[in-house]
C-alpha cells in the first residue's frame, strides 16, 4: 500500500508540478492519504491515446473498457478495409452511457470516416465530454472530412429518448454494478467516483434491459452493438439477448480472461 501511494506521488509531481514541490502538491498528497483516485488528483487518464480530462469526475476509464474498445476499433477498421464500399465509407456511430466520452473520442481517432454521436443523461458527462472533444481537437481533426464538416454531436438523453436515427455500430458501458454487491467495491470507488456511473440496479441488469430492448431498432442493416458487462452477469445477459430476439451474439473475454463484453448483431 504504500509503494502504490509512493508511486502515484510521484506521478502527481511529475505529471502537474514537473518535479517541483509546491504547497498545492502538498495538498494533493493529503487528497492522495484520504483515499481519493489518483486520476482526479491529476485531473486527467489516457485512453487509447487520447488525453481524457476529469475535471467534472466523471467515471474513470478502465483498462478493461480500453482492451476491448481497442479490439472492436481494430476489427471495425479491418471491416472497412474489406467491405464492399471501401475503407472510406462513412459510418454513424454511437457513444451511449457515454461519461467522460473516453469511447467516442477515441473512435473519432482511429476511424476517419466515423460521425460518433455521445449521448448521456448526466449534465456532468455532456460537460465532460465537450471538453474532451475540445482537448483532443488536433487529434480529431487529423481525421476531418474535407471540407471541414464536424462529425460529431452531443446529446443529453436519458438511453434513446432523445437520440434520433439508426447506427452502424453502437458502443455500449452502461452502469452495472449490483447493489446487492456495494460491499465488495472500493471504498474510494463509493466514496468519490459517481454512483450513477456505476450501479444498475439490486442486479445490476436495470439499465441493460432497457437499452437491449431498444438498441435492435437503432441499427442499420447489418450494424452491430458492443456492449461492456460484469462478468457473473454473462448467463442472465444472455438471456436478455434472446428474449429481445436478437439473431447472433458473441460474447468475449478481457485482457485477464474474464468475460467483459458482448458483440451483437
Amino acid at each position: 500500500m504504500k509503494k502504490d501511494l509512493e508511486k502515484e506521488m510521484a506521478w502527481v509531481l511529475e505529471e502537474k508540478y514537473r518535479h517541483k514541490p509546491t504547497e498545492k502538491f502538498y495538498k494533493d498528497v493529503a487528497r492522495l492519504k484520504a483515499g481519493e483516485p489518483v486520476d482526479y488528483v491529476i485531473g486527467f487518464t489516457e485512453f487509447l491515446g487520447c488525453k481524457i480530462d476529469l475535471s467534472k469526475k466523471t467515471l474513470i476509464p478502465r483498462k478493461d473498457t480500453e482492451f476491448w474498445v481497442e479490439e472492436v476499433i481494430k476489427d471495425i477498421l479491418t471491416f472497412l478495409r474489406m467491405s464492399e464500399f471501401g475503407k472510406d465509407k462513412k459510418i454513424r456511430v454511437l457513444d451511449i452511457f457515454s461519461g467522460s466520452g473516453c469511447i467516442g473520442v477515441s473512435v473519432l481517432k482511429k476511424i476517419k470516416n466515423a460521425d460518433v454521436v455521445f449521448a448521456d443523461k448526466d449534465n456532468n458527462c455532456i460537460e465532460q465530454i465537450k471538453i474532451n472533444l475540445k482537448l483532443n481537437t488536433s487529434l480529431i481533426r487529423a481525421n476531418k472530412r474535407i471540407g471541414g464538416e464536424e462529425r460529431h454531436s452531443v446529446i443529453k438523453s436519458d438511453i434513446f429518448s432523445k437520440v434520433r436515427g439508426k447506427f452502424d455500430f453502437i458502443f455500449a458501458n452502461p452502469p452495472y454494478v449490483a447493489i446487492k454487491k456495494i460491499n465488495n467495491i472500493q471504498k474510494s470507488v463509493l466514496k468519490y467516483e459517481p454512483k450513477i456511473a456505476l450501479f444498475g440496479g439490486s442486479d445490476g441488469l436495470y439499465y441493460i434491459k432497457i437499452f437491449l430492448s431498444k438498441a435492435k431498432n437503432r441499427l442499420n442493416p447489418g450494424g452491430k452493438i458492443f456492449m461492456e458487462f460484469s462478468p457473473e452477469q454473462k448467463t442472465a445477459i444472455e438471456k436478455i439477448i434472446l428474449k429481445n430476439r436478437y439473431k447472433n451474439f458473441e460474447f468475449k473475454k478481457d485482457q485477464n480472461n474474464r468475460w467483459r463484453w458482448v458483440e451483437i448483431f
